[in-house]
């Protein structure tokens, strides 16, 4: 499709090329000449948007336009997204394409007790990296499926049943218990302490089949978007770097 950037070229090439008058111009490429006169008019912030975008890219290269739209609006909030999108088409700004990875997605079918209100179904599961100098990294994701908000993230060298049991105390404490918690069968989440706790609070687990990931699709989403934004784009010293590091992304992940 043409564009009215192109077309008005058309009509400058048929004026100058061929002396085509402009309304006979304007009908060979179908612009109006209203269209073909304007001049637009350039905002006095326009440079400062256009220079503070790309530093916002460069600095987040897994974000798309509008997670970048996101965070121009923490300080001007009058942007608007059109603009940030034509500025960022015209920068030629993409996103490095990642190589489509094989999975089994599974049978078709509606997801089991699907969430329909805040707090109603949350999900967790683990996320591993490595230190700079090696050793493990061990991060706990998670996460209400029914608003997508990071509730937790506590990174450590081991998460054992003990520290997965104060994470949700701290939760049900700050944000109230949900009514499920969706996990696979992983032995911090099966451990009788941790099925006792929940009991004992009346949260009930729900736990998907073995191979069945796409059972639990949210949390693999949400553990896909951190790897891909977060983990991958950092290189961590040590426990309280990745601490820092991965506070920060979660906060901009939720607002």
């Amino acid at each position: 499709m043409v564009g009215p950037s192109e077309k008005r070229i058309g009509v400058w090439f048929l004026k100058g090329e061929h002396e085509y008058s402009e309304r006979q111009a304007c009908h060979l490429v179908s612009i109006p000449r209203s269209v073909h006169r304007y001049q637009s008019i350039k905002k006095p912030d326009e440079d400062w948007l256009r220079e503070r975008i790309r530093e916002l890219a460069n600095q987040n290269k897994r974000y798309g336009c509008p997670r970048i739209h996101t965070l121009i609006n923490r300080e001007a909030p009058v942007i608007n997204i059109k603009r940030v999108h034509r500025i960022w088409k015209e920068e030629g700004l993409q996103l490095p394409r990642r190589r489509p990875k094989k999975r089994n997605y599974g049978p078709p079918g509606e997801v089991v007790n699907r969430a329909l209100y805040e707090n109603h179904v949350w999900s967790w599961d683990f996320v591993f990296d490595r230190k700079e100098r090696g050793g493990q990294l061990k991060f706990l994701t998670i996460i209400d499926e029914f608003t997508r908000e990071s509730l937790a993230l506590p990174v450590s060298s081991r998460i054992g049943s003990q520290k997965v049991i104060q994470t949700l105390e701290y939760l049900f404490m700050t944000r109230g218990k949900p009514k499920f918690i969706r996990s696979d069968n992983g032995p911090e989440f099966v451990a009788y302490a941790v099925q006792d706790w929940l009991r004992d609070n009346q949260c009930e687990a729900m736990y998907i089949k073995p191979g069945s990931p796409w059972e639990n699709a949210y949390i693999e989403s949400f553990n896909g978007k951190f790897r891909d934004e977060c983990l991958n784009m950092h290189i961590f010293r040590n426990v309280p770097e990745a601490e820092r590091i991965v506070d920060y992304w979660r906060d901009e992940y939720n607002n």
